[in-house]
């Protein structure tokens, strides 16, 4: 997203709205923080203490200088040619500032500090090939990159929130290749990387344990949490926000494939369900994917959401219920499973969820019976 609007900016959130939303910066645990346009810019005459950072435009902040052995260190580690005839930093120059092909999501300047980056090897558990990679650690993220050694180009494969992954390092009793870590985790599938030293394997999972240990331990407020001033999805803008926060951000307990690969989320909105077992209607994020239906919850804040499970449209059907005064409920029936009732805020939402569960009933059914003639 973009970091170049000036709107006023609000206190509360019930005023924000998406010129606000693109002054704020979103880490891994879902908060946002005030972020400003940020360049490469080296204040220090050419040195690098510390992580790479990304000063503002606005307010340039001189330091107070690293005492001079720290400062040759760092300069001597930044100097060496890392990749393509290029340093370190001038790498990290090049991710601020130019683009990154097949690049998905907000630029990589406004991910903030780059902690450290290096190249691997990615390896193929099934086929045992591997291929170089560019790995890059933010504060609260990993960035995948693949190479295009022939253009020199970084080309984008993913990016992953800390505090959704877990990294392991890889015994040599185990694999022949030695100086491997892998990381894997409820939504993510599990990659095997290979360094150069044993030295870069310890960097690597003690940098990405660190900061995924700080993600975790940092305290979510209302007040700053991305998902708060999303929820409710009372507006279209919000709605689509919302789309992009649900495949980049880390959701308790999931199960099964990861959320990246259900597709492109085509409709959502917070309702109430209920059941025959249930005490009263609960509050569930509904998220409607090509094949599958997702339910979400969320904590009382609004700030954290919880896997409750999901629903292959195959085997539901929606059905609209008898209009009463001041309700939008719709019944959700299918095999294996007891009634939902589903309960719209909006007009608006009610009518598209029946009209997008009746379609998806309609295709799957014209795809059965595609699938039969032509059996």
């Amino acid at each position: 997203m973009g970091c170049c609007s000036v709107t006023q900016r609000h206190t509360g959130t019930d005023e924000v709205g998406p010129d606000e939303i693109e002054l704020l910066e979103i880490n891994n645990a879902g908060l946002w923080s005030l972020a400003e346009s940020r360049h490469q810019i080296s204040t220090r005459n050419g040195t690098d203490e510390g992580p790479h950072h990304c000063p503002s435009v606005r307010h340039l902040k001189k330091e107070d200088p690293d005492p001079v052995s720290m400062r040759d260190t760092t300069k001597h580690n930044h100097s060496q040619l890392v990749l393509w005839s290029w340093t370190k930093k001038e790498l990290h120059h090049r991710l601020y500032t130019q683009p990154i092909r097949e690049w998905e999501g907000k630029a990589p300047h406004t991910y903030g500090d780059i902690i450290h980056s290096s190249s691997v090897y990615l390896h193929s558990g099934y086929t045992k090939a591997m291929s170089e990679r560019y790995l890059v650690l933010f504060s609260f993220h990993l960035l995948i990159l693949a190479l295009d050694s022939s253009n020199h180009d970084f080309i984008y494969e993913g990016i992953l929130p800390l505090s959704a992954i877990e990294v392991h390092l890889i015994s040599q009793q185990d694999h022949s290749s030695p100086h491997m870590f892998e990381i894997r985790g409820p939504m993510v599938d599990s990659k095997i990387f290979i360094c150069a030293s044993a030295a870069e394997t310890k960097a690597w999972i003690e940098n990405i344990e660190e900061r995924r240990h700080k993600s975790l331990r940092q305290q979510l407020s209302p007040s700053h949490s991305a998902l708060s001033y999303l929820v409710p999805c009372d507006e279209n803008w919000k709605k689509e926000e919302l789309k992009r926060y649900l495949l980049r951000s880390p959701i308790l307990q999931w199960e099964g494939t990861s959320i990246q690969h259900m597709g492109y989320p085509k409709y959502l909105s917070l309702v109430h369900i209920s059941n025959i077992y249930a005490q009263g209607p609960q509050e569930r994020l509904l998220v409607l994917f090509p094949f599958d239906l997702l339910i979400l919850s969320l904590d009382c804040h609004h700030v954290r959401l919880k896997y409750e499970g999901r629903l292959p449209l195959k085997s539901i059907n929606a059905m609209e219920r008898a209009a009463l005064p001041g309700r939008l409920e719709f019944e959700l029936t299918g095999e294996l499973m007891e009634p939902l009732f589903v309960s719209c805020i909006y007009p608006e939402d009610y009518q598209n969820w029946i009209f997008q569960l009746q379609q998806a009933r309609l295709q799957t059914l014209d795809f059965r019976l595609f699938a039969f003639k032509t059996s």
